[in-house]
């Protein structure tokens, strides 16, 4: 899979300086699956300039790929990072059409910090009802890499002043699932000690008895910034991450499809609810 692509820089989606989107997409996109990548950084750093590999390789197996900025410590703290998602999220509503994408198949994928943002999103409804938006409905699919989901009590003292306190329950995705989540996957890294891999699987857990779909894919012999840079060109062959994200997204949205059909998903091995898989790698 090789799509030529095309890269339209630092689109305004709000009115601050940091508030500001790239879009790398297939040439000749028409109604391509939309891919929403935010970044990690521990909600202080981070560009997405230093990101773009992710959003080409993203373009070049065919989907529209969103690689917002959004602020960080100092100038925000929790929750305002979510409130910038959420603008991003209303923006690719709104405008992935003029780029080839289709606004009715928006995945949210995120890495470490970004991932606790796609996840927030995409299971606590209030952010995008601030946007006139539902998660259930208007978002396809959450890709969590190497995500803090459930991650108190919090002993880094800067953390604790970006979210307000140590042990602050509602500032974690695992707090707010309920019944009506997208289908997730989410994917860690065996060797990850900076976010344990058990914040996957506690939320996948969590997310299934909820009645929702979730799948968890650990690698093994993989740590928390491996897990990402397997996207560039030279790593991915090792850790297949990319294939895994088109198995996901190809399985949710032939379900979508089968549903808007009126029949029966069919439900494949690796992507039943509640399953948990260990890559090799």
């Amino acid at each position: 899979m090789g799509h030529s692509i095309k890269l339209t820089r630092s689109v305004a989606y709000a009115e601050r300086s940091r508030h500001r989107l790239d879009i790398c997409r297939p040439a000749g996109a028409v109604a391509a699956p939309v891919v929403v990548f935010f970044y990690g950084g521990a909600w202080r750093s981070g560009n997405k300039e230093l990101y773009r590999y992710v959003a080409k390789a993203l373009a070049r197996r065919g989907y529209v790929a969103v690689l917002p900025d959004y602020r960080v410590y100092p100038e925000a703290r929790y929750p305002q990072f979510l409130e910038d998602g959420a603008q991003v999220v209303r923006w690719v509503k709104d405008n992935v059409g003029r780029y080839g994408g289709d606004p009715n198949k928006i995945f949210l994928k995120g890495h470490s910090a970004g991932a606790h943002i796609a996840a927030m999103l995409s299971i606590d409804g209030r952010w995008l009802a601030k946007v006139g938006l539902t998660p259930g409905r208007d978002i396809a699919g959450l890709i969590g890499i190497a995500g803090p989901y459930d991650y108190l009590p919090l002993r880094d003292e800067t953390l604790k002043l970006i979210f307000g306190g140590a042990d602050r329950p509602e500032t974690q995705p695992i707090f707010h699932v309920a019944p009506g989540a997208p289908p997730a996957l989410l994917m860690t890294g065996g060797r990850d000690r900076l976010v344990e891999p058990g914040n996957a699987t506690r939320l996948a857990a969590r997310l299934v008895e909820a009645g929702n779909t979730a799948t968890v894919k650990t690698y093994r012999r993989v740590g928390h910034y491996a897990i990402i840079a397997a996207l560039a060109p030279l790593l991915r062959f090792f850790v297949p991450v990319l294939r895994d994200v088109d198995t996901f997204i190809a399985q949710t949205l032939q379900s979508i499809t089968a549903q808007a059909l009126g029949k029966a998903p069919a439900q494949e091995a690796d992507c039943l609810p509640g399953s948990i898989e260990t890559a090799g790698t």
